[in-house]
């Protein structure tokens, strides 16, 4: 159960006959085709929606897909999604008009016991990002069903208008099975995490980062910087970065850091070698330096060199609890995906409790042929950080 003894989860509700609008996060990667090139956010969700439907409720399904801005793009239809998730339950799936007219009221209110409805991607109506300029969209939302569930915990720290206005507006609300297993895991890692704690935190700017940062300094005994933020500690020692991305605007920051985890006590780790290359391509022509040498003008440090894995892997090997969050290079490139695949191959492998932050960071766990192995593998991304530096969301205390 979560901690907070005000806050509703799917088990405390009572479902029968009652019609549940379930806020998720079908927010997946299509190929050029538009075809669904990971279905884990929608597998994710499926306990919660079967849970609902067993217990005799209907279920009316929200979500958005990319950014279309407050508009309809066809590329952006839940079409795909819709007979995706069909196949999955094994259940007739409907999906609403884009425009959310009188049509999708009439849908909603005819589903009886055991239905499903998805309705179409809810960042085409404008009100779901500008919900202050748009109350009649809220309260479209709020008059479709009789309970509303919060199961899309990647976008809870966005204040928008299904996962934050609509839920303000339901007497009865509570968490879906899956946004309450990653508070649960979230609260032990913060609270319980069994030491020695290492961090592995990655991401293009130092400027993202900060309150993470911040936050887990107090809590880790080492601390592991990747990918391209890499670059800016390097250049804060001395290195040479040659082209390398750089947040030059925080490289005093990335001092105050360094000196931080001294007088904390905490090791930090940097790359000891780099894979370069003159342009980030997949038919790039790479080598490898150590910092030593460093990064000469016109080239750019885009993967950690082999090196590095052996040393990351000595160093880790002692940790009982691991927080992975950013990739340690341009893994979606075939020439610097080597040092990512390595580690996140080990690192699934490894005895300690893995975290996985979500966004990138999860597909690149997924590279690993024992993937499942991982103690959890988070759903969110800038959620996921948002969390740990802050202990809630937004889309969390609206619930309460």
């Amino acid at each position: 159960m979560l901690q907070d003894k005000n806050f509703k989860t799917l088990t405390t509700l009572h479902l029968k006959d009652k019609k549940v609008l379930v806020r998720v996060d079908y927010n997946v990667p299509l190929d050029s085709d538009g075809n669904i090139t990971d279905d884990s956010r929608i597998t994710s969700s499926l306990s919660t929606i079967k849970y609902i439907l067993e217990s005799g409720a209907s279920c009316i399904l929200v979500s958005h897909l990319g950014r279309p801005g407050g508009r309809f793009i066809p590329s952006l239809s839940l079409a795909g999604v819709a007979s995706h998730l069909s196949s999955l339950l094994g259940v007739d799936v409907g999906l609403s008009p884009p425009e959310y007219a009188s049509t999708t009221k009439k849908l909603a209110d005819r589903l009886r016991p055991g239905e499903l409805l998805l309705l179409e991607n809810v960042r085409f109506h404008p009100g779901e990002e500008h919900p202050e300029k748009h109350p009649e969209f809220i309260d479209f939302l709020c008059n479709l069903a009789d309970i509303y569930i919060s199961d899309a915990f990647g976008t809870l720290h966005r204040k928008h208008a299904s996962t934050y206005f609509v839920p303000e507006g339901y007497e009865i609300k509570g968490a879906g099975f899956l946004v309450e297993k990653e508070i649960l895991v979230l609260q032990n890692l913060l609270g319980q995490a069994e030491r020695p704690f290492y961090a592995i935190i990655g991401g293009a700017k130092v400027s993202t980062k900060i309150g993470i940062l911040e936050s887990l300094l107090g809590r880790i005994d080492g601390l592991v910087i990747s990918g391209a933020m890499s670059f800016t500690f390097l250049a804060a020692l001395g290195y040479k970065v040659g082209n390398s991305l750089v947040d030059h605007a925080h490289i005093d920051t990335a001092k105050q850091l360094i000196k931080k985890c001294k007088s904390k006590g905490v090791a930090l780790h940097l790359p000891a070698d780099i894979i370069i290359a003159q342009s980030l391509s997949g038919e790039a022509e790479t080598s490898i330096v150590s910092i030593e040498e460093g990064v000469d003008d016109g080239y750019i440090g885009a993967d950690i060199g082999p090196r590095t894995v052996t040393e990351l892997k000595e160093t880790l090997a002692k940790a009982k609890t691991i927080f992975w969050n950013g990739p340690f290079g341009v893994f979606e490139l075939e020439p610097f995906k080597q040092g990512t695949t390595a580690m996140a191959q080990y690192l699934s492998e490894s005895r300690a409790m893995t975290i996985v932050g979500g966004g990138d960071t999860a597909s690149a766990a997924h590279m690993a042929p024992k993937w499942k192995k991982f103690t959890h593998i988070s759903t969110g991304g800038g959620a996921t950080l948002e969390f740990i530096e802050k202990g809630t969301l937004p889309g969390i205390e609206i619930l309460k």
